[in-house]
């Protein structure tokens, strides 16, 4: 066993920085659309609360798939730590074939029952109408991304999160520049598009971030895309009961996003859009987060794979330093521009009055979200898939849906809604810790 720490503040930084910019591409994405949309002259309350039911359905779908992501940056970052790289060379083209494969079997299977899924969220009227046609539009890009995040995966298992970084900054800047060009169209040239802009616009940004992806793997991995074998390779079976279990993990995160936006629907139209700005601002700060979570996940399975005990001690201990000191410094700038911030959003005045009564408890979770991300990222780097499967189900089951219930019956509206996750974080954020303080002791 070691007893020097391996590892420094810079190498998290370097891994945790990228990490960062990599991941909140994505939500920038979806607040463009929302921020955009919602500022449209016509139907923007009904348009808004599409693009966030749209939206919570897609974040479900690619959440789920995207956990080949986390369990093949698991594996290379294992085989990293222990010099057995040339082992796995042969896996990674079955694993991208694999995401491409599975992002084409989901578009061929929801887009044609679009309106009966998003009737299941409560919408209905133009509402739906509008969500499912967008939907069908941005459904197109999922094999685009799930290949794109299987590529950014082995990237981290690597120890490199920039070129992610690079790939998602330029697919997010393609995003706001022809978000602003087809939503709203430029007077005598071509009248917008609507929604239909903001999807195509997303779907633009899924290519650039894709090709940008396989710029890098090609010029920059030991790995190509071509299978150098039909027979399954033998840690293949490994990836998929990773993946499963993930799966199952992000399935109770999913439970929580439909029921969220099946109650904010119930509420009402306003209530339903308020909802989806809310949700995407959490979002943004979840992944602006998860960018240590992202630093733990690469490090700590090199760690585990070298047996580092205390290492790995130094990485949660930092990673959670900065987790919560960058999530503190995110809360109170929201705080300073607390009135202004739903207005950048729409300029509807019951949405704003909605969104003013319930950020704020948003805000207040934002310490403990950055402590249960980061320990979240370390545990995935472990390949602790079962562990975290059990806890999420089971925080699920016990916390955000009796707090939810609860609070819904007192006549909390949005507010039980986003009160049932600060109790879900809670319990995610007390339980990985004292799961991963347990896991450090049977090091010694």
């Amino acid at each position: 066993m070691k007893s020097t720490i391996n590892i420094s503040t810079s190498d998290i930084l370097k891994l945790a920085f990228p990490a960062i910019i990599a991941g909140i591409a994505e939500p920038v994405i979806s607040i463009t659309d929302i921020a955009i949309i919602g500022n449209m002259e016509n139907n923007s309350v009904d348009a808004l609360a599409a693009v966030g039911l749209a939206g919570a359905f897609l974040s479900t779908i690619i959440w789920t798939l995207a956990q080949t992501k986390t369990s093949i940056s698991s594996i290379v970052s294992k085989a990293l730590g222990k010099d057995t790289l040339n082992k796995v060379d042969a896996l990674i083209p079955q694993v991208i074939w694999i995401n491409i494969a599975l992002g084409l079997g989901v578009y061929a299977i929801t887009v044609p029952f679009a309106s009966f899924i998003f009737s299941l969220y409560g919408a209905q009227g133009e509402v739906l109408e509008m969500t499912a046609s967008y939907y069908q539009l941005r459904a197109i890009g999922f094999p685009l991304t799930l290949s794109a995040f299987a590529i950014f995966g082995i990237f981290r298992g690597l120890q490199n999160t920039s070129w992610a970084m690079i790939a998602s900054i330029s697919g997010a800047l393609v995003n706001v520049v022809l978000d602003i060009l087809l939503v709203n169209g430029i007077e005598g040239w071509f009248l917008g598009m609507g929604l239909t802009g903001a999807a195509i616009a997303s779907l633009f940004a899924q290519v650039t971030m894709l090709v940008i992806a396989l710029f890098y793997f090609f010029n920059r991995t030991p790995f190509t895309l071509w299978i150098q074998q039909w027979k399954p390779h033998l840690q293949l079976s490994h990836h998929i009961k990773l993946t499963a279990n993930f799966f199952l993990r992000t399935l109770a995160i999913n439970i929580c996003i439909y029921l969220s936006y099946r109650y904010a629907t119930g509420y009402g139209v306003e209530e339903a859009a308020t909802h989806a700005i809310l949700m995407n601002i959490w979002l943004f700060f979840s992944f602006f987060i998860d960018g240590f979570a992202n630093a733990g996940n690469a490090i700590g399975g090199k760690l585990l794979g070298s047996r580092d005990r205390e290492s790995l001690k130094y990485l949660a201990l930092k990673t959670n330093s900065f987790g919560v000191g960058v999530s503190i410094t995110l809360s109170l700038m929201c705080a300073l521009l607390y009135y202004q911030v739903g207005d950048w959003f729409t300029d509807d005045s019951a949405v704003q009055q909605l969104f003013i009564q319930t950020f704020f408890i948003i805000l207040l979770m934002q310490p403990v979200n950055a402590v249960a991300f980061v320990y979240d990222g370390i545990f995935k780097g472990w390949g602790e898939a079962p562990y975290l499967r059990n806890l999420l189900l089971g925080v699920t089951l016990l916390l955000f849906i009796p707090t939810l219930l609860l609070f819904d019956f007192f006549g909390f509206e949005l507010k039980a809604i986003w009160i049932a996750f600060f109790a879900w974080m809670i319990g995610r954020a007390l339980l990985l810790h004292l799961k991963f303080k347990k896991r450090l002791d049977a090091m010694v």
